[in-house]
């Protein structure tokens, strides 16, 4: 059986963090109850110290949700640590999330501390957490512009207090996949008290600046994490964090090359995303993997004949796995004179080779002039070449949901 990667999603704390994505406690709690229907493993509900707001969304999303593990975050002060388990209070699984930089330019230039008082914060904040709940995961951020050795001790007094997840962020999206891969398998020599027995799992948490937030995380999966943190549309601090739905599909379509799973229920994945996307306002790009709106529509001629035979020629997924509805061949100026004969012929029409080519004719003047044409315009367009509606339509005008088209 494949091993099992536990899906830890931010999205309500580093995904509302990007501008543009402030969610009320009322938004993050609707939206908790639907990523808990997806099936993710922990939800990280927020920041309790942050404000009020925060403190009050953790603590809704840590009364409602009972079937998933639910996080606070905390900086290794004990003010921030016991905020966030007093925010927990109410959770039937609470983790708290406890960090503090180990990179020399966090050191230097934002906590202004030595590496000897950074070392004695971790410990005392893991400790002192561990004494609130029996679950606390550790972070060392900007981990991957941080001294190897210095990042292993660090992470070894974690382990000495009590944590069970070591999170390695890679914060400010620097790594790359083989960089990446190599520091979570030296961590996991070199670190003590981390072997398979010690019963602590190693987590990822990977921005997106240079667009490889999800590529490093399946590297680091390969080389032995079993834990991805990750947003629901990629959304999170500058570029965003490593989308969910990319990598849960990732380790679905390629179990050959990944033979990890996930206990995602995959056809919540564009539900979920249409809910964030309603609830904050922001719409993700059409070519965006998995959800945005093209990830399943086809305009080019070559590629229409083949989905028209099969949809194995160019798609790798069905939408319904991912909770779509269908597949899109969308007419436009790429178009040819086989997708274009399907539609009409869906529509009514029968035409025959010179009324087809009639029709082509006038539906490429048609779309070069204004890029798109209605069913409407479609039905013109198949009058003017002389075709007659030869039987009843496949469907009524725009009401069916089945339909591959869209004009």
């Amino acid at each position: 059986m494949a091993e099992t990667v536990r899906v830890f999603d931010t999205t309500l704390r580093d995904g509302e963090q990007a501008p543009g994505f402030s969610m009320t406690p009322a938004e993050k709690l609707r939206l908790a109850r639907q990523l808990e229907a997806l099936g993710v493993d922990v939800i990280e509900a927020g920041f309790p110290m942050a404000s009020e707001g925060d403190f009050a969304g953790v603590e809704a999303v840590a009364r409602a949700c009972r079937t998933v593990q639910v996080a606070a975050l905390a900086r290794a002060l004990e003010a921030d640590v016991r905020r966030a388990a007093l925010a927990l209070a109410a959770a039937s699984k609470p983790r708290l999330h406890v960090f503090v930089a180990t990179s020399e330019i966090h050191l230097k230039h934002k906590l202004r501390k030595t590496r000897a008082e950074v070392l004695a914060d971790t410990f005392k904040a893991v400790a002192l957490a561990r004494s609130l709940v029996a679950d606390v995961e550790f972070s060392a951020e900007d981990a991957t512009r941080s001294d190897r050795e210095f990042l292993a001790s660090v992470l070894e007094a974690a382990v000495a207090a009590g944590a069970t997840t070591l999170n390695i962020p890679d914060t400010v999206g620097y790594s790359v996949p083989s960089e990446y891969a190599n520091l979570i398998g030296y961590l996991r020599a070199h670190v003590r008290g981390t072997r398979a027995a010690d019963g602590v799992t190693w987590s990822v948490h990977c921005h997106n600046d240079l667009g490889l937030a999800v590529a490093n995380s399946l590297a680091a999966v390969g080389a032995g994490a079993r834990q991805v943190e990750c947003t629901i549309n990629g959304i999170g601090e500058r570029a965003g964090n490593a989308a969910l739905e990319e990598v849960a599909m990732a380790l679905h379509v390629r179990r050959d090359s990944l033979p990890y799973a996930t206990g995602l229920a995959l056809e919540q994945l564009h539900p979920t995303s249409q809910l964030l996307t309603e609830i904050t306002g922001v719409t993700v790009q059409p070519n965006k993997a998995i959800v945005g709106a093209n990830a399943f529509a086809h305009e080019a001629g070559i590629h229409q004949d083949g989905m028209l035979k099969s949809p194995m020629t160019y798609e790798i997924m069905t939408p319904r796995t991912v909770g779509r509805a269908g597949h899109e061949l969308v007419l436009g100026k790429h178009s040819g004179r086989h997708a274009l004969q399907a539609r009409l012929t869906e529509l009514g029409f029968a035409l025959d080779r010179e009324q087809l080519q009639r029709a082509y004719v006038d539906f490429l003047a048609a779309v070069d002039e204004r890029k798109a044409v209605t069913e409407r315009e479609l039905r013109a367009i198949a009058r003017r070449s002389g075709a007659a509606p030869a039987f009843a339509p496949a469907a009524c005008p725009g009401d069916s949901t089945e339909s591959l088209w869209a004009v």
